[in-house]
């Protein structure tokens, strides 16, 4: 009763079978999270022997936002895996000639279990997700006890694991790059200047200055105990602050998006819409030397990094990206429909944005992967409750405010959900015409809906929406820059690999 009465998700208006399979999703989390006593919160959960128990940086994106709005003692539970294993992070750091603390890919223990590097433990962007999901948390909690005292050291290790790992260019003008790392996106690997871990590397490295230098000012006495623990001076949390000033985030002008890396762009497209079914997922049909050689996506990279570090982008580019990326993201991953649906939805292809909810809804319980015998995809039902807060309600909590900027589906009459935050308890409700706030208990909150500054209190505030944001058409399958060209003059061809061989051998040879 006391998960529910929080967690709980209401829809109305939605077809049968919608809010049960809502609910299924949501009880997964239950089950994943309530017992996890600070041993993290597996892949599977407690559901089958996929992955072998093991704990990935899903829980950070996917399954930890979710408690963290909705039960934010499970939430640092949860958190506390990251803080308890930092020890482990330190060696494992020290193993890759790097300063600070670098957190597994896949683990257990908090010591690196992957056995392929290129898609695993290059993957350094698993120290920025974890410090996104203890700000996201002491943003939603302002919990300062937990932030400075258990919490910091993860902070500072990380930003030192950056600062260390990445290095100065100067070319006319001095910039920060890393190099050599895989960003989520599996299906590319080893690159330099991975838009994501850049742009999530650079808010580490901002969050961690930040919250030393308030530290400083709030808790002295710990600023001091900490510095002197962890020989931290201002010097480096300055250095730190430059480092993320002069972080390179590739931009290309020709098509006005972000490159996924520097060289993302200068290969050719994977065609998906000619790709036959049976040779799906890609992952297990061609070697990853094939697949690396391609602008081709298990899951969504650039795009999450859009969702994660919303306040970073402007609206324009987040829909030149999204609509860049999307017709080339296979979804081979679990974790991919969650986001495509959310930034659907932010920028206004609210067909798409249904249709990748669904896909993640029915993840298991149509068993759309088919492996659902190997268990449950717990960071995907995370992500469902995400797919509903964040997407159709369009909530977020990022440096600037808690602000909402609705999406509710055409097909769809309501959504209701509840929100902790602080130690106030708020009901959301979304209905076609207007969304209404409610506090239930604690403190009063400021809230802004597109853009509007609104004081919520025991009285239901009902605030009139004139629409559900942008309706824009669903993309076609085809890329829509193939066939045009790059800065350099090069045609961009798209092709499926082997397909041109498979030609040849079954063509008969004229002899005439």
């Amino acid at each position: 009763d006391d998960y529910w009465a929080t967690a709980d998700v209401e829809v109305e208006g939605a077809p049968t079978g919608i809010q049960q399979a809502v609910r299924w999703n949501l009880f997964q989390i239950a089950q994943a999270s309530a017992r996890a006593d600070q041993l993290g919160i597996p892949a599977k959960g407690v559901t089958g022997s996929g992955y072998e128990g093991h704990y990935f940086w899903d829980t950070e994106v996917y399954v930890i936002p979710m408690l963290t709005y909705t039960h934010p003692r499970i939430a640092e539970n949860a958190l506390r895996f990251r803080v308890n294993t930092l020890p482990q992070a330190r060696r494992r750091a020290k193993e890759l000639s790097e300063r600070g603390a670098l957190f597994p890919w896949r683990t257990i223990t908090g010591e690196e279990a992957s056995a392929y590097y290129a898609a695993g433990t290059a993957q350094y962007h698993i120290n920025a997700d974890i410090v996104h999901a203890i700000m996201n948390h002491a943003r939603a909690t302002e919990d300062k006890t937990f932030l400075f005292r258990d919490a910091a050291p993860v902070l500072v290790e990380t930003a030192r694991m950056w600062a260390d790992l990445g290095f100065w260019r100067i070319n006319g003008g001095r910039e920060f790059h890393i190099h050599g790392v895989t960003g989520p996106d599996e299906y590319t690997t080893v690159v330099n200047n991975n838009l994501y871990t850049n742009v999530m590397a650079r808010a580490n490295l901002i969050d961690a200055a930040g919250v030393i230098r308030r530290m400083r000012d709030e808790d002295p006495l710990w600023y001091e105990h900490l510095c002197s623990e962890l020989d931290l001076t201002e010097d480096e949390v300055g250095g730190w602050e430059e480092c993320a000033a002069g972080m390179v985030i590739p931009f290309d002008d020709t098509f006005g998006i972000h490159p996924q890396d520097d060289q993302f762009l200068s290969r050719e497209l994977w065609d998906l819409k000619n790709t036959p079914d049976n040779k799906r997922p890609l992952l297990l049909h061609y070697h990853p030397l094939v697949i690396y050689r391609f602008q081709v996506l298990k899951q969504a990279d650039v795009v999450l990094a859009l969702f994660l570090q919303g306040d970073q982008f402007t609206q324009a580019v987040k829909l030149a990206d999204f609509e860049y990326y999307d017709p080339i993201t296979t979804g081979d991953s679990s974790l991919s429909a969650v986001v495509q649906s959310v930034m659907a939805a932010e920028v206004g292809h609210q067909e798409m944005a249904m249709g990748y909810f669904l896909d993640a809804l029915f993840c298991d319980l149509a068993d759309t992967h088919h492996n659902a015998s190997d268990g449950v995809h717990v960071a995907s039902t995370g992500g469902v409750w995400g797919c509903l807060v964040h997407g159709f309600v369009g909530m977020r909590n990022d440096r600037e405010n808690l602000r909402f900027d609705p999406r509710l589906p055409a097909q769809w009459t309501s959504i209701k959900h509840h929100m902790l935050i602080g130690d106030s308890h708020m009901l959301v409700f979304l209905e076609r015409d207007a969304i209404t706030f409610q506090i239930l208990s604690g403190h009063d909150r400021d809230v802004t809906v597109r853009g509007e500054l609104y004081h919520i209190g025991v009285e239901p505030v009902r605030v009139p929406l004139s629409d559900q944001g942008p309706l824009r058409p669903s993309l076609w399958v085809t890329h829509p820059i193939s066939g045009l060209r790059r800065a350099d003059g090069s045609l961009i061809t798209a092709e499926v690999p082997g397909s041109i061989a498979e030609t040849i051998v079954s063509s008969p040879i004229s002899t005439s």
